[in-house]
């Protein structure tokens, strides 16, 4: 579910998505409700709304579940839910730094699960703005490798170009096309006009450096407090900076 952080990439959390189903669908459904209540119920004349129903039917979420929300958000069938975006800021273990991205129709609530979740395992709030600062807003569209025809980054590249990418990350199974988020609507269409599918195209946090963690013994510590706060309902996504070495990464796994 996203928060596309190398951490959220490894084999470590993939491990974890099967379990975490029922929670990634509410998120995702959390999604669609704030979109077509922000910009309207028609996907044709809301971007936002159009890419949050790709991301949700990508992730096997029910036809019935996303027209529901759709509904709600959009005022017909009952009340939607009012929910607002925090961001918690933290730091783990070996200093890595933390974004926690929450939509939430309780503040209090949230402000007291999440700190919860931080100083039962290992980590320490931070002040606000400590590491946000370190994060730039960017558009990232996510493109499968493996369509009808293998894809691969110099056809993203050809296809893109014109929409003014950053840069093209190569995620292991998929590409991930990094953008301005102001031409993140742009850079999908042009996957799109392509002939190209794509898993998904949203606004996310990216750091501006890695932390290293260099022990075993750290990074398990530091996955567990991932973990923790992403198992708290209202949280949408955690962005992390840590950089784990491929040999920790699969003795872990083990």
């Amino acid at each position: 579910m996203s928060g596309h952080s190398k951490w959220a990439t490894t084999k470590h959390k993939k491990a974890a998505i099967d379990a975490k189903r029922g929670k990634l669908f509410a998120n995702l459904i959390k999604k669609i409700e704030v979109a077509a209540r922000t910009g309207g119920g028609d996907p044709g004349g809301n971007p936002t709304l159009y890419d949050a129903i790709q991301k949700a039917k990508k992730n096997s979420v029910p036809n019935d579940n996303i027209d529901r929300a759709v509904k709600r958000g959009s005022g017909v069938g009952g009340e939607a839910v009012d929910y607002v975006e925090i961001m918690y800021e933290a730091y783990g273990p070996g200093g890595v730094a933390i974004l926690i991205e929450c939509l939430t129709d309780n503040r209090n609530r949230s402000a007291s699960d999440v700190k919860v979740a931080i100083t039962r395992n290992g980590g320490t709030q931070a002040d606000v703005g400590s590491v946000s600062r370190i994060y730039d807003r960017k558009g990232v569209v996510t493109v499968a490798k493996q369509q009808a025809k293998p894809v691969s980054e110099d056809d993203l590249l050809e296809a893109t170009l014109e929409a003014e990418p950053e840069d093209i990350v190569d995620g292991g199974e998929s590409f991930q096309i990094v953008c301005d988020p102001t031409n993140l609507v742009e850079v999908r269409k042009a996957v799109q006009d392509a002939g190209l599918d794509y898993d998904a195209a949203e606004v996310e946090f990216r750091p501006q450096y890695d932390q290293a963690v260099s022990d075993a013994d750290g990074a398990a510590k530091l996955f567990k407090l991932l973990d923790a706060i992403e198992d708290v309902d209202d949280v949408q996504n955690v962005y992390s900076n840590e950089d784990v070495p491929e040999e920790i990464l699969e003795s872990l796994d083990a």
